[in-house]
């Protein structure tokens, strides 16, 4: 195999195993709910040890990384024997984590992950990095992207498939064997896969077990307590909808009916956003609605709704269901609405790339409820409901609502039901009818917005939980990379100690880079945060924004192989000023545009510094005389960058704004050019500005 095919599999690998690690492990540790990008980080850590390894003393007869898929498989069979699920008993919500789970406590499930993925992505990076030594940096640069943007490709098909992780990690064993397999040594090809086959046998695709782009759907057959049959369906372990009769469950949960029972008139035209499995649907439909459009943001578990509803919902002409984000479809359609429900949209899940933003976190803000407010017919009403677990979350609602329609909205609240609450308020005091009405208490907390979406918690405070996790991220990084230096050092002979300091030294001098890597992981997670608010939080946008950063990434490669390109100082002036231009121009404004319009100007905005900051790594780049070790201090920025992110909790994912210019100043003044000198071989890869989040 050819250095350039082993570079391009190799980048294919790294990246597709990251994306199936983030994905399997976020289904099957609840704790990750509360980490998202705690896989991430250690992927950062694992590739940047494996640069590492491969910036040591080179030797024909070093060992293939066996190290990584060994720690797959322990990976994969610690997790598949202690699963962290929750008790059925405690909430159908996972928010806090005070609820009662089954499996290894968090303290120690999250460090043995962490460790681990590091581990499982070390090898990966050790074979990108031999790689960048033996080839050209820029053609080196541009085969791992390449690379990169066939595993997101791979990845994102087999979503838009629901293929389980029987195929993903089917593929990842493959990759390895390819990459790692000597025919000239059939054992080495047979122990691998005798590991691969161990790792795969556990994640065969069980009965009533599906695999939607967002979920582990686990589903199970219930007795209805009235001779019939109802469906259980979990996702990631967490009790999430219980399929039955509409007749069935307005009988054993009154309250569904309470958004009906709040406003004077049948409504003839209804949205219900978080339509599920149809119950809220089969429930609208007995009331004598005469159109509903039924929002779901999961295809799979609409599907498996149409297929076991027993009212059989979705096949009602008076129906129409639509796959999409409840935001992005009240920002796109023009219809008016007689009521609008909210109906227990939880997610359960994150949006892959950001700290703190599950798939729901943008329908729950002030904005969007005046954009709910702003499609409700004459006499119309808004309405949601959900087991809220706290008090205060059932309260942060009910004044946003208050906020946003003028007056107090009538309340349906059982505190004792884990903070059930249903809230309904019309479009004027007249189109409510109030049993109860919201008091709002001195201690309300301030709406969320999209600015800081974080509906969940109740202060602008990063939880003692999340420092607590990243200081000890940060301290296992630090022992982990002094190790890989002193192993390099002490693998070249004598003269242990001149080696090691000669290698921190060397990172110290790609220091700029560390910073641009920390910069540019800011950047990604505020252009991901973006179009999730302008285009919706589906799998897909958040797929095409990986993409369309790799393909920006790309193309600032080959302008800088193929065409002389302004100076340095010029390239970090324009980037400065994109930002600048991400920070002036509001979301509100995009928001008004016609789709695509919005669009082109989203792309233009978003990816005009992303750009122009891998011009300044292109240039910078092409100089250095050891790949291996500036693009491993590279990833380490990144991994700064990964825990910086989750600043935004106190001050919104707009500053990440001004962090990152900050960060590119930064690496600017600490720069070779601004010193005045030529760039030095002390340059690095900017993490190859590939991005590595999961779908």
């Amino acid at each position: 195999m050819t250095v350039r095919w082993r570079l391009f599999l190799a980048s294919v690998l790294m990246l597709f195993l990251e994306l199936s690690l983030i994905r399997w492990l976020g289904a099957n540790v609840v704790h990750l709910s509360y980490f998202s990008n705690f896989v991430l980080l250690g992927s950062f850590l694992g590739i940047g040890l494996g640069f590492l390894r491969a910036a040591g003393p080179a030797h024909s007869d070093r060992p293939l990384p066996f190290y990584s898929p060994v720690a797959l498989l322990g990976l994969m069979g610690f997790v598949s024997a202690y699963p962290v699920t929750v008790d059925r008993n405690s909430s159908q919500l996972i928010f806090f984590s005070s609820l009662q789970a089954s499996g290894p406590p968090i303290w120690l499930t999250l460090p043995c992950i962490f460790l681990a993925v590091a581990a499982v992505l070390a090898g990966p990076g050790e074979m990108v990095g031999a790689c960048f030594r033996q080839l050209p940096r820029l053609e080196a640069y541009r085969f791992d992207l390449l690379g990169s943007l066939a595993g997101i490709a791979a990845f994102t098909g087999l979503s838009f498939l629901d293929a389980p992780p029987l195929v993903w990690f089917g593929i990842v064993c493959v990759l390895f064997i390819a990459l790692m397999g000597r025919l000239a040594t059939s054992v080495t090809v047979t122990l691998a896969a005798a590991l691969f086959l161990l790792l795969v046998y556990p994640l065969r695709h069980d009965t009533g077990v599906f695999w939607s782009p967002y979920y582990k759907v686990s589903t199970s057959k219930v007795d209805d307590g009235k001779g019939g049959t109802a469906f259980e369906v979990d996702v990631n372990g967490v009790p999430h909808q219980r399929l039955t009769s509409a007749a069935t469950r307005a009988a054993e949960e009154p309250w569904y009916l309470e958004p009906y029972n709040r406003i004077p008139k049948v409504p003839k035209n209804v949205l219900i956003v978080g339509a599920g499995t149809g119950t809220d649907v089969a429930i609208a439909l007995a009331h004598g609605v005469q159109h509903i459009d039924a929002v779901e943001i999961d295809p799979t578990l609409l599907r498996f709704g149409r297929q076991h509803d027993p009212d059989h919902a979705y096949q009602d002409p008076r129906v129409t269901a639509h796959v999409n984000d409840g935001r992005a479809f009240l920002e796109q359609t023009k219809t008016k609405y007689d009521l609008i429900l909210f109906a227990l949209p939880d997610s359960l899940t994150l949006v892959s790339g950001a700290s703190s933003l599950r798939l729901e976190s943008y329908l729950f803000t002030k904005q969007a409820v005046e954009v709910a407010r702003s499609h409700l017919a004459p006499g119309g009403a808004f309405s949601m409901y959900n087991f809220y677990r706290e008090q205060w979350l059932v309260d942060r609602l009910a004044g946003t609502v208050d906020d946003v329609f003028g007056h107090d909205p009538c309340i349906y609240d059982q505190q004792a039901a884990e903070s059930l609450a249903v809230i309904v308020a019309g479009l004027t005091p007249t189109d409510q009818v109030c049993a109860q009405t919201w008091v709002r208490p001195a201690s309300t907390p301030p709406p969320a917005t999209d600015d800081k979406p974080f509906l969940y918690l109740k202060d602008s405070t990063i939880p003692s939980l999340y420092l607590a996790a990243l200081g000890l991220i940060i301290a296992g990084s630090a022992i982990a990379i002094g190790g890989v230096l002193l192993a390099n050092a002490t693998a070249g002979g004598q003269g242990v100690r001149r080696r090691f300091t000669g290698q921190v030294a060397g990172m110290w001098g790609y220091r700029d880079l560390f910073l641009l890597g920390a910069a540019f992981l800011l950047m990604e997670t505020r252009s991901v945060t973006s179009f999730a608010l302008l285009f919706g939080t589906t799998w897909l946008v958040n797929a095409l924004v990986f993409a369309g950063v790799l393909v920006a990434v790309l193309a600032a490669v080959e302008v800088t192989r193929r065409f002389p390109t302004p100076p340095i100082p010029a390239m970090y002036a324009l980037l400065i000023g994109g930002l600048a231009l991400n920070w002036l121009v509001p979301t509100s404004w995009l928001l008004s545009l016609a789709f695509l319009v919005r669009l082109c100007v989203a792309v233009v905005i978003a990816f005009l510094p992303i750009f122009a900051a891998n011009i300044i790594f292109a240039k910078r780049f092409s100089e250095t005389s050891d790949a291996a070790l500036s693009f491993s201090t590279n990833l380490l920025g990144a991994m700064l960058g990964g825990c910086l992110e989750y600043l935004s909790l106190v001050f919104g994912y707009h500053a990440l704004l001004i962090l990152a210019a900050l960060l590119y100043v930064g690496a600017y003044l600490v720069s070779p050019t601004s010193r005045g000198g030529a760039p030095t071989s002390r340059t690095s890869a900017h993490r190859l500005q590939r991005p590595s989040n999961a779908l």
